[in-house]
């Protein structure tokens, strides 16, 4: 008999997260059938063998290239057997049990992915959501996540939240609608590629939800060195799914961005 839900992890180099990581699944996760499937990205670490070892019931991917976070999804997904599916990073550790938000997308057809309230390694609420790219947002990335005071600061006083797109570190949906609309775009290799893939969701007719009564910690890593990236990501997003003035104006306005990102870290300024 398959399991309802497939855990999918991709992993690359995680090998110091992945104990609390699957723990944290198998304490929260309660009266749902489920199964972990893990794309190792070409780790160098011990990663694979961890696995093998403590967690040998996991459906483990070993592939001998890094194909990045989209394509890694994608190929662990071709071995999932669950009808919904569970997009986690491996720096995560899941907070409360998500029964909820799966019986929330079975009752609500026309919602397509689920989010939820991300924290971070002091359990501090960090933003997880966003608009998609405008004028605004396109010269200065944080205003994607600019959705008003509750998402600002994390008091949330509804259960559920329609929004634009949801970060790829944390989405349930139905494996059917994953197929549907052929996965993560393999143009992405870092940055963008959760965006564009709530992008498809939503042109495929289907609502993104937020719902912070559930959570997760997420050991977020960033820093301005990997700027060009997300810059490139922003780039092809726009080439994707805009045209006309609107298009050549988002670019012009992408480039300046990344101009004053450039001077900002030859100045090593914030």
């Amino acid at each position: 008999m398959n399991p309802e839900l497939s855990v999918i992890i991709v992993n690359y180099n995680g090998l110091k997260y992945i104990k609390d990581c699957f723990d944290s699944l198998y304490d929260r996760i309660k009266g749902i059938s489920f199964e972990i499937v893990v794309l190792d990205n070409n780790s160098a670490d011990e990663s694979c063998a961890y696995i093998e070892q403590h967690y040998p019931e996991v459906v483990l991917i070993k592939s001998k290239v890094n194909h990045g976070f989209g394509k890694g999804n994608n190929e662990a997904v071709k071995h999932a057997k669950g009808e919904y599916l569970l997009l986690f990073n491996n720096d995560t550790i899941l907070q409360d049990d998500i029964t909820p938000v799966i019986t929330y997308l079975k009752n609500n057809k026309d919602v397509g992915a689920a989010g939820i309230k991300m924290l971070n390694g002091n359990k501090d609420y960090l933003p997880s959501v966003g608009k998609f790219p405008d004028i605004e947002s396109t010269f200065l990335f944080k205003r994607m996540f600019n959705m008003g005071e509750e998402f600002r600061t994390g008091n949330f006083t509804r259960q559920v939240y329609e929004i634009d797109w949801l970060s790829g570190s944390f989405i349930i949906m139905p494996k059917e609608l994953y197929i549907a609309i052929n996965g993560f775009d393999e143009d992405y290799f870092m940055y963008v590629e959760d965006v564009d893939f709530c992008k498809k969701i939503e042109q495929k007719g289907y609502k993104r939800v937020f719902m912070p009564q559930c959570g997760f910690v997420h050991f977020v890593g960033f820093d301005k060195s990997r700027n060009p990236l997300l810059v490139k990501g922003h780039r092809l997003f726009i080439k994707k799914h805009f045209t006309g003035l609107k298009k050549a104006g988002l670019l012009a306005v992408l480039q300046l961005n990344a101009i004053v990102k450039q001077l900002k870290l030859k100045l090593n300024i914030g």
